[in-house]
Formats: C-alpha cells, structure tokens, sequence
C-alpha cells in the first residue's frame, strides 16, 4: 500500500512539474521530459506491469492537463513503462549504465512512436519538426537519467530479482 503511494506521488509530482514548469523551458529545440525518466527510472526498479500502470496514469495525466487527444500520451507512457521495466527485470537493474541506456533508447521510441501515432491519427506531421528535437531531448534526458535514477531508487527502493538460471547445476560430460 506505502509503495502504490509512493510511485503515485512519483508519477503525480513529475506529471504536473512536466506540464506546468518544464514545458515552458526548451533548450537547444527540445524539452526535457521529467515523467519519461522518472517512469523508467521507476520501472527499472519495479518492473514491467509497475511500470506499464504507472505510463498509463502519468500520461492520461498529461493528456488531461493540456486538453490533448485524449489516450495518446498514455499509450506511449504505457508502452515506455513495459518496456523499461522488462529491461531492469531482465539485463539492466546492476549495470551502472543501464540508466542511460533505457532513457536514450526508451526517448527515441517514445519520439518517434508519437510522430507515428499522430500520423495514424490523421494530424498533420511534418518530419523535421516531429523528429528534429529528439536528438537533444536524448541529451537533456540522459543528463536527468543518474540523479532521477538514484531519487527513485531511495524513494521506492528494488524488487528483488529472481535469477533462477543460477540454481541449475550444469555437469559437463
């Protein structure tokens, strides 16, 4: 229950502070995006349906503060948080890197996967615009990775990790 609350807050804080301060601040043609790290940083620690719930809480959020269509945002918040979370549960909870690997990875998916959606939707897309800021959006948010990462790690803490292929006894013969 403590934890539910405490990855609420998480979502809760970093969606408002998302839409209300840091969409006024572009920097070098990009935002950066405080709910995209802080979800996979949370989902990196939880785990895959932890962070698929959580994408799709922050991004109806979102979607609700700025009157955009309404299910976009979540769609990609949700896919970002499965995914991120199927990494910290599978490869990349111990690697000092992993951090920036899920966030660089996860921002170009997320960029280019709402150019694609817009599309989809019928919105008029122009490319340069859509995916011309997602090159420094990687940067400012790789910078946010580490010290977001470590925020939510003492914040919400680890799940421990099952590793079942280390109980097998291997006979070569």
């Amino acid at each position: 229950m403590i934890l539910g609350l405490r990855m609420a807050a998480i979502v809760f804080v970093a969606a408002i502070f998302q839409v209300s301060a840091l969409s006024q601040l572009t920097l070098f043609g990009a935002v950066p995006d405080l709910l995209l790290v802080a979800l996979v940083s949370t989902a990196m620690l939880r785990g895959s349906i932890t962070g698929a719930v959580a994408g799709f809480a922050g991004g109806l959020l979102v979607d609700i503060a700025t009157l955009g269509t309404l299910g976009v945002t979540s769609l990609l918040l949700t896919v970002a948080g499965y995914w991120a979370g199927r990494y910290g549960e599978t490869t990349g909870r111990g690697r000092a890197y992993a951090p920036y690997v899920a966030v660089v990875a996860i921002t170009a998916g997320v960029g280019v996967g709402a150019a694609v959606v817009h599309f989809l939707l019928g919105d008029a897309v122009v490319v340069q615009r859509a995916l011309l800021p997602i090159l420094p959006a990687l940067a400012l948010n790789a910078l946010l990775a580490v010290p977001l990462h470590r925020l939510c790690r003492r914040f919400v803490g680890e799940t421990p990790r099952v590793d079942r292929g280390r109980n097998v006894e291997v006979q070569v013969v």
